[in-house]
């Protein structure tokens, strides 16, 4: 059944408009939530009493008591954060508005698909806003039906107002915030686009706090390798499985005639903290080194894509001549947590004491590939480390592509003291 279609029934099953429906549920659709998801959604939003919505007008509510399960919502908050973003909507731009909404109780997302004229700062009363769930929270969404008006009172909130973030606070689905950065790297790619070949920046940031990648996909003349900037207006989405700042056309690039400082190490957390974050860029674990896992030692490449091969065979390029490579993928815990940390050639080649040759050779002594694997577990295992890279959370777990891998010199018994000090919520004395 097509949208429309499906609009048309639910329409005159609620008894409402079908363009209003239709609307609605393209929204719901475009992002992303399944049509049965979306169905029910505006069975509660138009007072089908199946879903147990009930009818009459939207309640008022507080922002921490809205749940997804409520369809419609009225709602007087003071907006923290609002900024312009495009998005394709059935085959063309659609430019919306999304950021935070503040009470005296919490703080919920939202995304206005009308042009309200929303500035920080401003406190408003929004009626009959839709409530969808995003990522597990409730989201508002501001359209057509939404009744909005601004109030002169303001509404006092224990949560400041803007967007300004560090780089180590931000998280994936973050919008218009704002930071003041060091462009650490920085090239210009030619990319597919959505309206075909592209001209983006890509590298890194910096700043006191961390690193994070970066896409501009307007390219600003204020962005390239050694300056400072201020940026307003960028929102974060997940790349390869770890936050990434997005600097869109509607975004605010200023030249800092200032620099800024840059912290040279990464922060230290608990595997499990780490885990727990959804992924970072650049961060440092220390763990015992408790296993080196198959697929590791002495290794072969596709000459197309670079992935690990089997036999001679490539997933995606079938039979290849592969080439020789070193790679460690080991665990390492820390007892809140484990991860898999993973070695390229230049840091496996440091741990076994040779390079791909030295392992060729070895191999070829033992008439077994895997004795270079297990000279390495026999180097390694049962050690602690200090281990800094890019950590990615997927389907698959968690893994921690390193850039340093080293013997920790850390005493167990102050890092056992400090890991009390957290439990218990105060210092531990020696």
């Amino acid at each position: 059944m097509d949208i429309d279609t499906h609009a048309e029934d639910l329409a005159s099953d609620l008894g409402v408009d079908k363009e209003e429906v239709k609307a609605d549920l393209e929204n719901l659709l475009e992002y992303s939530v399944p049509l049965d998801e979306a169905t029910q959604s505006l069975r509660r939003k138009y007072g089908d009493g199946s879903s147990g919505g009930g009818g009459g007008a939207p309640k008022a509510r507080d922002i921490a008591d809205i749940t997804p399960d409520d369809g419609s919502v009225t709602v007087t908050a003071r907006v923290l954060t609002a900024g312009k973003r495009s998005i394709r909507y059935q085959g063309s731009d659609q430019e919306i508005v999304e950021g935070e909404l503040a009470d005296d109780t919490g703080v919920i997302d939202f995304t206005a698909w009308e042009d309200f004229g929303l500035v920080p700062g401003d406190t408003i009363t929004a009626g009959n806003a839709g409530v969808r769930e995003w990522d597990g929270q409730p989201e508002l969404n501001l359209g057509e039906s939404t009744s909005l008006s601004k109030l002169e009172e303001t509404l006092d909130i224990p949560y400041e107002v803007g967007g300004e973030a560090d780089l180590a606070s931000l998280r994936t689905g973050d919008r218009a915030k704002a930071v003041e950065v060091q462009v650490l790297e920085c090239e210009e790619r030619t990319i597919d686009g959505r309206d075909g070949e592209t001209t983006i920046l890509s590298g890194v940031f910096g700043d006191e706090s961390g690193r994070l990648p970066f896409t501009n996909w307007d390219p600003a003349p204020e962005i390239e390798a050694g300056t400072s900037v201020r940026i307003e207006n960028a929102y974060v989405r997940e790349f390869r499985g770890v936050p990434e700042v997005n600097v869109s056309e509607f975004s605010t690039v200023t030249a800092l005639e200032r620099s800024i400082d840059v912290g040279t190490d990464a922060p230290r957390l608990g595997i499990g903290e780490a885990i727990a974050s959804g992924g970072m860029y650049d961060v440092e674990l220390v763990g015992n080194l408790l296993a080196v896992r198959d697929g590791s030692g002495l290794i072969q490449r596709c000459p197309e894509c670079n992935r690990v091969i089997q036999k001679g065979q490539c997933r995606t390029h079938g039979s290849v001549d592969g080439l020789d490579d070193l790679r460690v993928k080991a665990i390492l815990d820390d007892g809140t947590g484990a991860v898999t940390v993973i070695l390229d050639d230049e840091l496996t080649e440091a741990v076994y004491g040779g390079d791909v040759e030295d392992a060729k050779e070895e191999a070829r002594d033992a008439m077994d590939q895997e004795a270079v694997a297990d000279t390495i577990r026999e180097r390694i295992v049962g050690t602690e480390y200090r281990v800094r890279g890019h950590l990615s959370i997927d389907e698959y777990g968690a893994n921690l592509d390193a850039s340093h891998f080293e013997e920790s010199d850390d005493s167990p018994a102050d890092r056992a003291r400090e890991l009390l000090a957290k439990f218990d919520g105060q210092e531990v004395k020696a």
